[in-house]
């Protein structure tokens, strides 16, 4: 059973109208993706609520399109966050037992690195690489750029763009 609410739509709202036409072909359109209808259920009502907050509430000549590109965005960050969390998880098993985190803090530390994940999706594979190397890995620029097979200088542009990128998200 889902644990989102139920979207409650005035009757003449574009939105509902939209919701009304075409929820089941999205919640069947997703459940073959997925495999799993809570999920589906899930995500097609994210997909609504994503409209709801970005107001794309105009006439539209193709909904069924449309509604599937914001549902395929929705279902790649649910396959990153599973795929994050697998890791994560994966990560944790390799700990000692004395030094596994409680589940409240196993919670807010996924919640962190999925922040860090969405923080860090702009960026192109290269420059994110590098970054995550200086900061997760402690590698100075020469080693990132030994390691990546790449000049210094490109290693201090990539983290020039990766660090300005964060400033710009954290900061806008």
């Amino acid at each position: 059973m889902s644990s989102r609410p139920v979207v409650s739509l005035p009757p003449a709202s574009p939105i509902a109208e939209l919701y009304r036409g075409h929820h089941g072909w999205l919640l069947g359109w997703l459940r073959q993706r997925l495999g799993c209808p809570q999920n589906a259920a899930d995500l097609a009502q994210d997909t609504f609520v994503r409209l709801l907050t970005q107001r794309q509430a105009r006439s539209l000549h193709e909904p069924r399109a449309f509604l599937a590109t914001v549902a395929r965005g929705l279902l790649v960050d649910h396959y990153r966050r599973a795929s994050l969390e697998r890791a994560y998880l994966e990560a944790l098993a390799n700990l000692p037992v004395a030094e596994v985190p409680s589940p409240e803090t196993r919670e807010l530390m996924l919640e962190t690195l999925l922040e860090i994940d969405r923080l860090l999706d702009g960026l192109r594979p290269r420059v994110r690489e590098a970054f995550l190397l200086a900061q997760l890995d402690g590698l100075s620029y020469a080693q990132i750029a030994t390691r990546m097979g790449l000049s210094l200088s490109s290693i201090q542009q990539y983290m020039t763009q990766a660090l300005s990128h964060c400033y710009k998200a954290l900061y806008p």
